[in-house]
């Protein structure tokens, strides 16, 4: 497999907007840790941009750089070099999810308490810290639901990329004839108009069949709509990554794709504003969840079909942040989060207040990067590699990329 420049670089594009996207989240009448004291809906339709694909296209992307490093451990064990693909993968995942969830994440958790917490919430932060670290369920909002801790917030994604991961490697080491009887089939079904047809039913069904029955929890053991369409883009990208026709199919029909890309936004930011106060009709609500799903599919190919004729190649600012895509997005939600609250002693405007969050966050995510890479106990814990003469791990480094 050669390196796709293009899938690199649709990877660190896909968690720039991760950063876009958080900052907006201030802004809208969603739920979430902090709130701006002028949270509306003016916002949410440009939010719904990139609403239903964001996570499903880092899943495809990381499918397809498993295949690569899965052939890279197949051509090893064949020469009769080590296999160090699961270990690998966990020593890239694992210590950066738990010193994020100890370290990173609980001052998200303790604004979100301060802020929301009905009566206030008046103690330090070492107080909230000996309460998050001992699983305390007791801050709970007027609602009754209470805040679990610890938890991982939006380093969810880790966990769940390592439980797939560990499943596709089981399946590979113990089912190898499975995958490749799957393989044959997805591929040639996946060529012409079927680049569109099929992944679009999958998606549609799964979210008309599921979201009503199982909400989107990001909690790993009840999240079973989440875990359909995320493994299954996953497992998608693992059984398309060498398969020249599908991604061939998905450059040719990309004008299509953003066609339906865009009508299927306008149609379901529609439904949404239009249904705020009254239900809708039960056929027009499945209707909806299939357009979310022709949204979620078509968004995918538009990108990747586009990318792979436009992105440009390999050159130094893509490795600099192929390396600092992971440590940004360990650090930038509880930077937003901290730099959301304290501002608004200042009552900025949010026309100037969301743009300076955006610009700050960024800034101080890759300060951060510049600091951790200099640290060598520092670099497994927001996964990078170890450099020489550090403790080798000898393991790709990032997220979902194979090693340069």
């Amino acid at each position: 497999m050669q390196r796709r420049h293009d899938l690199d670089w649709v990877r660190v594009c896909a968690f720039g907007l991760l950063v876009l996207y958080h900052v907006g989240m201030y802004y809208v009448s969603w739920g979430w840790h902090v709130k701006s004291p002028d949270a509306g809906t003016a916002l949410e339709p440009f939010m719904m941009l990139s609403s239903p694909w964001r996570l499903s296209l880092l899943f495809l992307i990381s499918g397809v750089a498993t295949a690569s490093l899965l052939g890279k451990a197949q051509r090893a064990a064949v020469t009769g070099g080590k296999v160090r693909f699961l270990g690998g993968r966990s020593w890239r995942l694992l210590p950066p999810l738990l010193f994020g969830m100890l370290v990173i994440v609980p001052p998200q958790s303790y604004y979100q308490v301060v802020e929301q917490l009905p009566g206030g919430y008046h103690e330090g932060y070492l107080a909230f810290y000996g309460r998050y670290l001992s699983a305390y369920q007791g801050f709970c909002g007027a609602d009754g639901d209470c805040l679990i801790l610890p938890t991982w917030n939006h380093l969810w994604f880790v966990a769940y990329l390592w439980v797939y991961t560990v499943a596709l490697w089981l399946l590979w080491r113990w089912l190898p004839r499975l995958l490749e009887a799957a393989g044959g089939p997805v591929t040639r079904a996946l060529t012409g108009t079927g680049i569109l047809l099929w992944p679009i039913l999958f998606f549609a069904v799964a979210r008309a069949a599921l979201i009503g029955i199982f909400d989107s929890t990001h909690a790993l053991v009840d999240d079973w709509y989440n875990h359909v369409q995320y493994f299954g883009i996953f497992l998608l990208g693992f059984l398309i990554a060498r398969s020249t026709a599908a991604w061939t199919a998905m450059q040719r029909f990309r004008w299509l794709a953003l066609a339906l890309w865009l009508g299927s936004w306008w149609a379901v930011t529609t439904y949404f504003g239009h249904f705020v106060d009254v239900a809708p009709p039960h056929w027009l609500r499945l209707l909806m969840r299939a357009a979310w799903g022709l949204n979620q599919w078509c968004a995918i190919v538009a990108i990747l079909g586009f990318a792979r004729r436009l992105a440009p190649g390999d050159g130094p600012l893509l490795r600099y942040l192929s390396q600092a895509v992971f440590p940004v997005y360990i650090l930038h939600q509880t930077i937003i989060v901290v730099l959301a609250h304290h501002f608004k002693a200042f009552a900025l405007p949010s026309p100037v207040e969301g743009p300076l969050l955006v610009v700050l966050t960024l800034g101080l995510c890759f300060a951060g990067y510049e600091l951790v890479r200099r640290i060598g106990w520092l670099r497994p814990l927001f996964g990078l590699k170890a450099r020489p003469g550090d403790a080798a791990v000898g393991t790709p480094n990032g997220m979902a990329t194979e090693e340069r």
